[in-house]
């Protein structure tokens, strides 16, 4: 399902929602006319404003784990503000690759909290993207002992730690899991895709 399909879906999931509690409301509730009224007309509104507001989230960098294996497509570093009370954020726009260094063909956007050392990296690794080098990204959890090592010619990152600590549990209500703080980044050069044999049929 695209993008647009999940808004739709979660708009229309609102909707039916709403329109469910407002018809217990109307046929339950001994509320005046006016009320009942009142009540159809904010909940319509709603339905439209949620629909907007979502469409409003495309383009926001993510925070989520990033994939294990990623070409680099660009990169944005955040310095904290202390003045705005920002604590700055690092933005790296990827594509997910499989075991050939193939793209996915769906480039998404995640969000790291700021490291100055991340920072340094991904701005090392930008400046090689715009040389006409592509990059590529390993992302690795803390402490699982059997992650695969670092590519050849790379800088790790690491956020807040190096590599070796305690394992993030991850998950939706784990706060380093989504922002990152449980992984480790590495940047190095892409190198050429495996393509398939001509008499391979995913070469058809």
């Amino acid at each position: 399902m695209s993008l647009r399909g999940e808004i739709l879906t979660l708009s229309f999931g609102y909707a039916l929602l709403g329109t469910l509690l407002l018809l217990l409301a109307l046929l339950r509730a001994r509320l005046p006319w006016g009320v009942k009224v009142a009540a159809i007309v904010v909940t319509s509104a709603f339905y439209a404003v949620v629909y907007l507001r979502s469409e409003g989230l495309l383009g926001w960098s993510a925070y989520a784990k990033l994939p294990p294996r990623f070409q680099l497509l660009w990169a944005r570093s955040v310095e904290p503000n202390a003045a705005l009370n920002e604590p700055g954020a690092i933005h790296l726009w990827v594509e997910e690759l499989d075991a050939d260094n193939l793209p996915s063909g769906v480039p998404r956007a995640y969000r790291l909290p700021y490291s100055a050392k991340i920072a340094r990296k991904a701005e090392s690794a930008r400046v090689e993207i715009a040389r006409g080098h592509p990059q590529r990204g390993r992302a690795e959890q803390f402490g699982s002992g059997d992650a695969p090592p670092a590519p050849d010619n790379a800088v790790v990152a690491a956020h807040g730690e190096e590599a070796g600590g305690d394992a993030s549990r991850g998950g939706f209500l784990d706060s380093a899991f989504l922002g990152g703080d449980s992984q480790s980044v590495a940047f190095a050069p892409l190198p050429v895709a495996k393509l398939p044999a001509k008499d391979d049929p995913r070469g058809d």
